[in-house]
């Protein structure tokens, strides 16, 4: 890898390390979403990056997918177990991360610690050429041995410029059908996740996160209004995902405005992901860089590797 984009990628994963560790001591009791969601946010610009979708935050059985809007009064609660999820870019170059807070109990410690585990053996494994099935069996062994069961529908992923999902899949299961293997260069997000309920999550209620359909052009667009609205996001956002808040500073009427174009077709609005038995879930989340060696992890917080 040129050794400017790597750079760019540790940077990226620095910061977004910090205020992922920042953002998780700000989960208590009575504090809001929209506060530690706003606080990460600022935290990741105001150190020179810039955002690579917007902070998730997923509460007990919700895996993934959800930030809240502006008005969301919503507040923590002891007991809750919080994933908070955090993307940073640099000039494109993403840093993915992930952890799970059990709020004032310790009752899921052992969940907590089956993703964490899980993450720290998929890491130790990653090389170029590896069997990604043999990565998700381990992880699954892992979780399993735990008395708990992996999310079988829900992967890491490999990273691109301005590519949040791109080619490689991770499992967190032994899955034959899987061909690619990841090779020297590569970056890849890795993040298991763990549940008390059936290993497979379920779609819900609109997330409030949205992306652009890369496929479709201006001029296939034949309303004014509408293209100048999808040409004003598709310069602000690019191929990111963005959340309803950001929009409102740049759109009239963000909800209905969002809601056609969804409509359309023109704008994905991703779903709330469920455990389908409402079981508690655990995420952990890294991401490396494929060396000839093995791998490089640019999201380690101070107290890890």
């Amino acid at each position: 890898m040129d050794p400017i984009i790597s750079e760019k990628y540790h940077t990226a994963g620095t910061i977004a390390a910090y205020a992922r560790d920042e953002g998780a001591k700000r989960i208590k009791p009575d504090v809001s979403l929209l506060e530690v969601v706003s606080f990460v946010e600022s935290c990741i610009t105001e150190k020179g990056a810039s955002l690579a979708f917007p902070v998730n935050i997923a509460i007990n059985d919700l895996a993934a997918h959800f930030t809240p809007k502006d008005t969301d009064d919503q507040v923590f609660q002891s007991g809750d177990v919080v994933k908070l999820d955090v993307g940073a870019h640099i000039d494109g170059y993403i840093a993915d991360t992930a952890v799970t807070i059990e709020i004032e109990s310790n009752r899921y410690e052992s969940l907590l610690k089956a993703s964490e585990e899980a993450l720290e053996k998929a890491i130790l494994l990653m090389k170029p050429g590896v069997s990604l099935s043999t990565i998700g069996g381990t992880v699954q062994d892992i979780i399993q041995r735990y008395g708990f069961k992996p999310i079988e529908n829900l992967t890491g992923h490999s990273l691109n410029r301005y590519t949040l999902h791109a080619g490689l899949s991770i499992p967190s299961v032994a899955s034959m059908g899987l061909r690619g293997r990841p090779k020297v260069g590569d970056v890849i997000a890795v993040e298991p996740f763990a549940t008390t309920g059936s290993g497979r999550v379920i779609s819900g209620n609109g997330s409030n996160i949205y992306l652009i359909n890369s496929g479709l052009h201006l001029r296939h667009i034949r309303d004014q209004r509408t293209k100048q609205y999808l040409s004003r996001l598709k310069k602000l956002f690019q191929t990111l995902p963005f959340s309803y808040r950001w929009c409102l500073p740049h759109l009239t009427n963000a909800d209905s405005v969002l809601q056609r174009m969804s409509h359309l077709g023109l704008i994905h609005h991703y779903p709330q992901l469920l455990e389908q038995n409402h079981g508690l879930v655990s995420q952990k989340e890294h991401t490396i860089i494929i060396t000839n060696e093995g791998c490089e992890v640019t999201t380690y917080g101070t107290n890890e590797g």
